[in-house]
């Protein structure tokens, strides 16, 4: 049977280099000031959507990402890898969302495309590390949702198999279409860039990654296939309200590199002493509560 994967893939700051410039005054990540990278667990998803679409002929694969127009990146990337096309959500009322407004945003994204049967994406992102936006996009589009993916195994007679980590061990569980999956990172890697994939869409672009004088400017002209789609919050029928950091009750504090040292550690013992103190520190510095 042929399907219509949506993959959801962000492009996310490498937080392995978080330095003094991490946050902006407001509050949100300077996306500005660190490297971005494709977040690992989607490059996970996104293997398992290219499994099925072998398995599937006719199948496609999509990938939806939001952010500035440099994560039109994140496109390329997958079609590099043998996605076949993609749509970035790109807006300034997109910005500073939290993973409520992240959820409604990708929600409208994918009804506009219509007839998805499978949406398939990373169990959580670096930045944020919350698990949320997968769950909650399900939530938002009424649809049954499988968490903790490792493998799909298949999809046929509009079912999806799908093997599962739970506390203790594994299970394999059957969910009807249309679906949402979200691929732990222990799923297996994605695979590398196809080098004559690479060479059809290096100079593919989004409207605003393109200027006047871009050579890219002519060749999408000839090859319609180089147009990345690109979506306001107007395209999709979104409510500015619901969008950005509008739409986001969550806000960040702080974002901070911390590296342990030795000299910083402590070894407590069972006493009922060191138990207690330790939980008087942790309340202290806020850490529980």
């Amino acid at each position: 049977m042929s399907l219509k994967i949506v993959v959801l893939a962000k492009q996310v700051p490498d937080t392995r280099n978080v330095g003094k410039d991490a946050m902006t005054a407001e509050g949100t990540v300077n996306r500005a000031a660190l490297p971005a990278i494709f977040n690992p667990e989607d490059l996970n998803a996104l293997e398992q959507a290219l499994r099925i679409k072998e398995q599937n002929p006719g199948t496609t694969v999509g990938l939806l990402t939001m952010g500035p127009p440099r994560a039109g990146e994140i496109i390329r990337e997958g079609l590099y890898r043998g996605a076949d096309t993609g749509w970035l959500l790109t807006d300034r009322l997109f910005a500073g969302a939290d993973t409520l407004a992240t959820s409604y945003a990708l929600a409208t994204a994918i009804k506009k495309i219509g007839n998805v049967d499978l949406v398939i994406g990373g169990r959580q992102a670096i930045d944020g590390d919350t698990a949320q936006v997968g769950p909650q996009v399900a939530q938002k589009l009424g649809l049954n949702q499988v968490t903790y993916a490792e493998e799909i195994i298949s999809v046929k007679d509009g079912k999806a198999t799908i093997r599962r980590m739970i506390d203790g061990g594994v299970e394999v569980v059957e969910a009807p279409l249309p679906l949402v999956v979200t691929v732990n990172g222990s799923a297996a890697e994605c695979r590398p860039a196809n080098a004559k994939l690479v060479m059809k869409y290096k100079y593919s672009a989004c409207p605003l990654e393109v200027t006047d004088d871009d050579t890219r400017k002519g060749l999408r002209a000839e090859r319609p296939y180089l147009n990345l789609t690109q979506w306001s919050v107007a395209d999709v029928d979104g409510d500015p309200g619901q969008c950005g950091m509008s739409g986001s009750p969550t806000k960040v504090k702080e974002v901070q590199s911390i590296a342990f040292q030795a000299k910083e550690s402590k070894t407590l013992t069972g006493a009922d002493s060191d138990i207690d103190g330790l939980i008087k520190e942790l309340l202290n510095d806020k850490i529980i509560g």
